[in-house]
């Protein structure tokens, strides 16, 4: 079975996160070595596959990157997403709104970083913080949020129809492996800077945001836009399974080099 097909929330379903190991590797059977060799190998796939997006310039790639605190987002950006190139590749994150941006609609940030035809898309967190965070410390009233996530889907399906592949991963950690993360970032000077007071208060709400990501992942699993629950207490896994799933992407995705403009037969390069 693939990494995908292992890891995909089926459209229809609810996931139980409670019973889905954070250290398991599904669809990988190899150790951490074999694992980062196999990295290695699709890294160089992906960054192939980017230059016949960017010179085909029909399709783009959104890939929206959801996790609770210190569950690895910036990580898995340095160890694979970083086979793209930046020119055409951009990472977002979506902090708390700007007064300019709170006058809007709370899709109207994130539509304005959707990639164009020929890139990709990092959403380093995205608009699924309007059904988690919001939802959990009650910034908007229940009939607002509740309403977002078929305004998401319908989102999605807009983007998907207009030629943009979206993959979603949520990365699973265990509670005891944040309390690891977190703690680290207090004990050693060179990861200081990384604490932030109210990751008490975050993890202080585990349970309300367990419940907040199942019904996110239930109700906006679909076929144009799917989530994956990537175990990811060993960090080499988590990698190694969003490496997996984006290269299955591309090559469904199968961008094509473009024909010449003109007749290049005869044109030799003069001395």
């Amino acid at each position: 079975m693939s990494f995908a097909d292992s890891l995909r929330v089926t459209p229809g379903t609810t996931p139980d996160l409670e019973a889905i190991d954070t250290c398991a590797t599904p669809s990988f059977d190899g150790d951490k070595e074999a694992a980062r060799e196999r990295i290695k190998e699709l890294r160089a796939e992906l960054a192939e596959f980017q230059q016949r997006l960017w010179a085909e310039s029909k399709q783009s790639l959104l890939i929206v990157l959801q996790a609770l605190d210190a569950g690895g987002k910036d990580g898995l950006i340095r160890k694979v997403i970083t086979a793209f190139n930046p020119q055409g590749t951009r990472v977002a994150g979506f902090g708390v709104p700007s007064d300019d941006e709170l006058r809007h609609d709370f899709l109207w940030r994130v539509h304005a970083n959707a990639p164009g035809r020929g890139r990709i898309a990092v959403f380093n967190r995205s608009h699924y913080e309007d059904v988690l965070v919001v939802r959990v410390h009650e910034l908007v009233p229940e009939s607002v949020w509740a309403e977002r996530y078929d305004q998401i889907n319908a989102f999605e399906s807009h983007l998907a129809a207009n030629g943009t592949r979206i993959v979603k991963f949520y990365l699973h950690i265990s509670r005891d492996e944040q309390r690891d993360r977190l703690q680290k970032r207090i004990d050693n000077p060179d990861k200081n800077w990384k604490w932030a007071s109210g990751d008490l208060e975050t993890r202080a709400r585990w349970d309300d945001y367990r419940a907040a990501y199942t019904d996110a992942l239930a109700r906006c699993s679909t076929a144009a836009a799917p989530w994956f629950v990537i175990p990811a207490d060993q960090k080499w896994y988590r990698d190694l399974a969003v490496a997996e799933i984006l290269a299955e992407t591309m090559r469904d995705m199968d961008p094509q080099w473009p024909e010449a403009d003109e007749d290049l037969s005869g044109i030799v390069i003069p001395d």
